[in-house]
């Protein structure tokens, strides 16, 4: 249910609460209006009878007016929280979901053999949040991260600066490009079907980029073209680790044995679906 825009008569914080919009149990609201005046969450309970500012009260009805076309609330803020740090976004990146840190788990469970400078490569980077967790859970590593789109690469290098991720650095390649071999592949690809995109919530149909949503006719191009090519930019023993969509699991673990990995496994996500197929290049 969208909560009406607040009008000019609205005052208080508790009266806003109250009016602004809430789907579920998210409380998109008190999300907006403590963007809007600067405050957290925290605040706006004890201070839930102060009286807002014109100008406090222009930006909250502007986020609700937005929010009502179902733009993202990351999008709204300009950041959300993955792996425990908060990674700004826009609309030029996928919002980070909790179902990546299923990636992110299983590329540092697999790789706790490796030696601590190992090299690693994050495909499809888009906000950095694969590439930059892995680079500050794991400091002594050397990661690049690669996307197709400029704009994606310019928010995963300030992600990167602002969050001290000092061993991470970003290129606009598409996939692999002209990079030399690595310990370690991840890759958050685009895997929705294209005739299927449309049909996803607003949220994403309308705003999340739609380069890095768009798998070809049945989801799998750019997870097969990875794992092809990933062949030749693995050291031996070197793992490959890529988030699928639901039902996506057997068929990539398929492309994977196809190319000559072993020791394929398929890790869930925490709502319980295969989400992460990686295996280990033998060379």
């Amino acid at each position: 249910m969208i909560g009406k825009v607040p009008e000019e008569g609205d005052g208080h914080l508790l009266q806003l609460c109250a009016l602004s919009p809430r789907y579920g149990d998210d409380l998109v609201g008190e999300v907006l209006l403590a963007h809007a005046i600067g405050a957290t969450r925290t605040q706006l309970v004890i201070d839930m009878l102060k009286p807002l500012a014109p100008a406090e009260l222009a930006r909250f009805r502007d986020l609700v007016k937005r929010r009502r076309t179902r733009e993202p609330v990351a999008y709204l803020v300009g950041e959300r929280e993955f792996y425990g740090r908060t990674f700004r976004v826009d609309s030029r990146v996928l919002v980070p979901r909790p179902d990546t840190e299923a990636l992110v788990d299983v590329a540092l469970t697999r790789t706790r053999r490796l030696s601590m400078s190992a090299r690693v490569l994050d495909l499809c980077t888009g906000s950095g949040c694969v590439a930059i967790t892995l680079a500050r859970e794991r400091p002594t590593l050397q990661v690049i991260g690669t996307d197709v789109s400029p704009g994606a690469i310019a928010v995963a290098e300030a992600n990167a600066l602002r969050l001290g991720a000092y061993n991470a650095v970003f290129a606009t390649y598409d996939l692999f490009g002209a990079l030399g071999t690595f310990d370690l592949v991840t890759a958050n690809p685009p895997y929705i079907a294209n005739d299927q995109i449309d049909a996803l919530a607003p949220d994403i149909a309308r705003f999340e980029p739609r380069l890095a949503l768009d798998g070809g006719h049945d989801g799998l191009s750019v997870i097969a073209r990875i794992a092809a090519q990933a062949t030749a930019h693995l050291e031996q023993g070197g793992v490959l680790a890529m988030e699928v969509g639901h039902g996506q699991a057997e068929r990539a673990a398929s492309m994977l044995a196809s190319a000559g990995f072993v020791e394929i496994e398929r890790a869930r996500d925490y709502a319980r679906i295969e989400r992460v197929v990686s295996g280990v290049w033998p060379g």
